[in-house]
């Protein structure tokens, strides 16, 4: 028959006081009293630690007292440890909305327990359990709809869009909300867009070249595809190296018409992204194209300016040292960098970035949002130009 798990305080008592009355061995008496006999010889060390025969051993006062704060300071570590997560949820000096305390709870009560986290926050474990139990309201239903269709939103951008352009693609799929609404729901679920960052110069002024006139003079409009296009250079930093990327914009659509890349800033590159535009526009003689970019060595080269003569595009450079003479290339560039580079990096090698270019060219050209187009990607911005231009060609 297997022993007792816990002995009664009187029968450890008795079985002590025998062995130090008695002088029997301890086998013994744990026989006689039905006592394992390990047991029966901890109690017999601990009655002589408690009357001062053992030294080395501590009472059960001391025993008692270390195990108080040992709990205490369990105690204390736990109540740390949610303060500590629950600061990640909670704004200073802020009392948390239900919801906001609901989120934290959950989100500790399997490491903690739902008592101790309502104790330490000076929550109420009583409102919790009851919301708990509450079918959640026609406002949480319909948020949590939202939510979903957000973040699908936000993951097709490749979590670039902000609040203002996840706004914009809602309403074109129908789905209508407020804007202060989305930046509630996105900033309660984590989500947030890109941010640009600043720009490293990459295009050297070649001051001993021909310069052109400035033809813009920062006035980026136009009215017809192919009118207008701007061209510049930046970079990417990848683990074997510096990687350059040239771009082509036509300014009516805001559509990437060009781009190359290369592990050189020769003049090759750009004049290969120029090649790339020239392709796909059909671009020939007498198109009135205008091509404006900064004074950098590449753009200003014998063969860059030969190449715009042959097609009949007119050349327009801005001024030295001077973004805003280029300020739409250099935004191109700002949003490439936020939206691909810093945001998908690290990169190993060129051929890592160039096919992550190929994908991004095709989504920034077919499906990107754009302010300045009222939310629409550049390719539906066109075709509605040329179904607006059939039709007046046919009337």
């Amino acid at each position: 028959m297997p022993a007792p798990r816990k002995y009664p305080d009187e029968l450890r008592e008795r079985a002590v006081r025998e062995v130090q009355t008695s002088g029997r061995p301890v086998a013994h008496v744990a026989r006689d009293l039905g006592i394992h006999k390990e047991a029966l010889r901890q109690w017999v060390r601990q009655a002589e630690a408690d009357q001062g025969d053992r030294p080395d051993l501590l009472t059960t006062a001391e025993k008692n007292e270390l195990a108080q704060l040992r709990k205490e300071n369990a105690e204390l570590r736990r109540a740390n440890e949610i303060l500590k997560a629950a600061s990640v949820f909670f704004r200073e000096g802020a009392r948390p909305a239900p919801h906001e305390a609901d989120a934290v709870i959950n989100h500790l009560r399997d490491d903690f327990g739902v008592e101790p986290v309502c104790r330490e926050l000076n929550l109420s474990v009583s409102a919790y359990n009851a919301r708990r139990r509450r079918p959640k309201s026609t406002r949480r239903l319909r948020d949590e709809q939202l939510l979903a269709k957000i973040r699908a939103a936000h993951a097709a951008s490749g979590e670039t869009y902000g609040a203002r352009r996840i706004h914009r693609q809602l309403r074109r799929e129908g789905v209508t909300a407020a804007r202060c609404t989305i930046e509630r729901l996105m900033r309660e679920d984590g989500l947030e867009g890109v941010v640009r960052g600043r720009r490293r110069r990459t295009t050297v002024p070649e001051p001993t070249a021909p310069r052109p006139p400035d033809l813009v003079n920062r006035l980026f409009t136009a009215t017809r595809p192919n009118q207008l296009w701007v061209a510049d250079l930046t970079y990417v930093r990848t683990w074997s190296g510096w990687v350059y990327v040239a771009f082509v914009l036509d300014v009516y659509s805001r559509m990437i018409v060009g781009w190359q890349l290369a592990t050189h800033m020769r003049t090759d590159l750009p004049l290969d992204a120029l090649e790339m535009a020239l392709w796909r526009r059909g671009i020939k003689k007498g198109s009135g194209l205008i091509h404006h970019s900064d004074r950098g060595s590449q753009y200003v080269s014998i063969r860059y300016s030969e190449r715009l003569t042959d097609v009949g595009a007119a050349a327009s450079v801005g001024s030295v040292a001077d973004s805003y003479d280029n300020a739409m290339a250099e935004a191109l560039n700002g949003t490439f960098k936020a939206e691909l580079i810093e945001h998908q990096g690290p990169w190993r090698d060129a051929d890592q970035v160039e096919r992550a270019v190929v994908q991004w060219v095709g989504w920034y050209n077919t499906e990107r949002l754009h302010s300045a187009l009222d939310y629409l990607p550049p390719e539906e911005f066109e075709a509605a130009y040329c179904r607006l231009l059939a039709t007046a060609n046919a009337a």
